[in-house]
């Protein structure tokens, strides 16, 4: 049993958890198997091959250094530890004051947390920050990136990005995506544009969509306008380019060919006009395409049609689109397609598709799946290893799809449900876990967890047979260190996610199941619930405030779309979450990154294989998870197997 709230790692462990100096590629050492019971790093992964698998290649970030303004006298930084670091890894922190020599802040190399609070600035000037790292002694001869922070900046846990005028009066913003479009190792943002709705009839809106790019800077790169077929906004059977409507988005970034720039991904049809000026024609108009896009231009580099005599005859798809690795070692974009019959039941379609550079776009795999209640999906996409062979699994909340595009398992009285999620949930447990809810199953099944490798159900939750009930939000997290691993939480009570049984039965207690991140520095989750950061206090005296709130983000100007932001994950300094939002006119992103100082040192999310994947996916906009075990007593997790993407590409 676990005594107290935000156990933090013995320094001998904090840099054990950084990872080989800047420049490295090589991969992580051997995974072992896991034995029964058996506590350590691979345990807390979930790792199950008896090998390793070749690295995959991921993005080569820079240290996204940040600094806000945390009090009248002082400034928080914070900056990636990499996938690679090596153990060992020391930062010292500069300061130049209005473009004077820079002056080191820190007396010795930091070897814990990669932040740092400067109590020494003169705030009335402008100040540029910048870290080197220091490895046996020697420091690195240049700064890893810089942050200048403004004279009299506002004191606010905020960075600030510009965005360009709405293409017309009433637009907003629903989803933002993140990914490197410029290769400077910072992330870039891709936006969409959503015309306000006929006040008579909101299936239809009254101008098409737009997506538009900008650099960390707010400089805009590109628009494309998606064109009459992004029209049609019916949340169920939308139009063959309306992105961002119900559970689908359209679009997703990712550097496909390892160049370290991204590209855009985007489901198009005739009169899409993009980032170059060129429109896209074909002589049915409900044709779709999926696009690569030149991420810095908006430029068409690879075209390739939608699955072809696949339930084509129910209409346009609604799309899903994320990444994975089905060989393990190159990114690929998966596809789900969605649209519905004349008697209301669903066609899916499953796809993988990798581009390497180039004018083809080649099929990995396709899978169509007619109408079936036992496989009627949930309303999001998670994409992660299951089985440890580093090869991605795509499931949603009721069945798995293997790496090659075969049904796994299908799982045994589960219908659609609103919410599930995938993760190392139990740090006690071999492999990857899950843990859903239910929309309506006429068994009365209201919640369940299962083992997420084989499919087993472990635990669930049911109400009368007959009595149906919508439970439409569920969660997990550690949120109460008294026991071990997750909790798993609907409205029935929060339970320990291994053994089901409920740690708080009071629901007017238990914390609203909307969103997990990490904000203030402890091992547990915080709950990010409209335009609230909460904590929940389990060990609070009862019907007191359980609930305390850290950030109401509302303060700061934010807006958010239908409850949610425009995304949240790890894209700026440590290891802890961003949650992006938008101001009331829509011309400045708002996005909101940590002041709390830890001395917790993780590598950054960005660099966990599963988490990141989660990063390209919306859907019903749902929390991520690394592949290890994050939480409160926690072992240090494995370095992730991974290479950095090279200049010049790899194919």
């Amino acid at each position: 049993m676990k005594t107290r709230i935000g156990i933090m790692f013995a320094s001998s462990l904090l840099v054990a958890c950084g990872g080989a100096a800047d420049s490295s590629n090589e991969a992580p050492a051997a995974s072992r198997q896991l034995a029964g019971g058996v506590q350590s790093s691979e345990a807390a992964a979930g790792i199950t091959a008896t090998t390793s698998p070749p690295p995959r290649i991921m993005e080569h970030l820079g240290r996204g250094l940040v600094a806000v303004r945390a009090s009248a006298t002082s400034v928080f930084l914070s900056w990636r530890s990499l996938g690679l670091d090596t153990d060992g890894l020391g930062f010292n922190v500069y300061r130049s004051a209005n473009g004077a020599p820079p002056v080191k802040l820190n007396a010795a190399p930091l070897s814990g947390g990669t932040n740092f609070t400067d109590t020494s600035a003169d705030l009335t000037v402008s100040n540029t920050y910048s870290v080197r790292h220091v490895l046996k002694g020697m420091e690195s001869r240049t700064g890893a990136g810089q942050f200048v922070l403004s004279a009299n900046h506002a004191v606010e846990p905020v960075i600030r990005v510009p965005l360009a005028a709405l293409p017309g009066d009433g637009y907003r913003t629903k989803y933002v995506w993140v990914g490197d479009l410029d290769g400077d190792g910072e992330y870039d943002y891709v936006l969409d544009r959503i015309a306000p709705f006929d006040p008579t009839n909101d299936d239809i809106g009254l101008g098409n969509q737009y997506l538009e790019a900008y650099k960390s800077d707010g400089t805009r790169l590109w628009q494309i306008d998606l064109g009459p077929g992004s029209r049609k906004t019916y949340n169920i059977s939308p139009g063959p380019t309306t992105l961002s409507m119900g559970m689908y988005d359209g679009a997703t970034v990712f550097d496909l060919n390892g160049d370290r720039k991204a590209e855009v991904i985007l489901k198009i049809a005739d009169g899409v006009k993009f980032g170059d000026g060129t429109t896209f024609t074909h002589a049915d108009s409900q044709q779709q395409f999926i696009a690569v896009l030149d991420g810095l231009t908006g430029t068409p580099l690879a075209t390739r049609p939608f699955p072809a005599n696949f339930y084509t005859q129910a209409g346009p798809y609604g799309t899903q689109l994320g990444i994975g690795y089905p060989d393990g070692v190159h990114p690929s974009i998966y596809f789900w397609g969605r649209n519905r019959n004349k008697n209301k039941s669903f066609n899916d379609v499953f796809a993988s598709w990798s581009w390497t550079g180039g004018a083809t776009i080649a099929e990995n795999w396709v899978l169509p799946l007619a109408p079936d209640s036992a496989k009627e999906a949930s309303h999001q996409m998670r994409i992660i290893d299951v089985d440890g062979d580093g090869k991605d699994e795509m499931a949603t909340g009721n069945f798995m799809i293997n790496s090659d595009g075969t049904l796994r398992y299908i799982l045994p009285g589960v219908v659609h449900g609103d919410r599930f999620f995938l993760g190392k949930l139990d740090p006690g447990a071999p492999g990857i876990q899950g843990y859903g809810i239910q929309q309506n199953n006429p068994s009365g099944l209201l919640e369940y967890y299962y083992n997420g490798t084989t499919g087993q159900i472990i635990w669930s939750h049911s109400t009368t047979p007959g009595n149906i009930i919508d439970v439409g939000r569920g969660l997990v997290g550690d949120v109460d260190p008294r026991f071990p691993g997750f909790e798993a939480w609907s409205f029935s009570g929060l339970k320990n996610a291994a053994t089901g049984a409920l740690t708080e039965p009071d629901t007017t207690l238990s914390p609203y199941p909307t969103h997990s991140i990490w904000w203030d520095g402890d091992l547990l989750s915080e709950g990010l619930n409209d335009y609230k950061i909460e904590k929940w206090n389990p060990l609070a005296p009862r019907k007191s405030n359980a609930l305390p709130r850290l950030l109401t983000m509302s303060q700061f100007g934010a807006r958010i779309w239908d409850h949610n932001p425009m995304f949240f994950g790890d894209i700026l300094g440590d290891w802890r979450t961003e949650v992006v939002t938008i101001n009331a006119a829509q011309t400045e992103l708002i996005i909101f990154t940590t002041n709390l100082p830890t001395t917790t040192r993780l590598y950054t999310m960005a660099h966990n294989p599963a988490y990141r994947n989660h990063m390209t996916v919306k859907g019903y906009m749902q929390s991520g998870l690394p592949d290890y075990y994050l939480g409160d007593g926690m072992a240090p997790p494995p370095k992730p197997n991974i290479r950095y993407a090279r200049a010049g590409g790899v194919n």
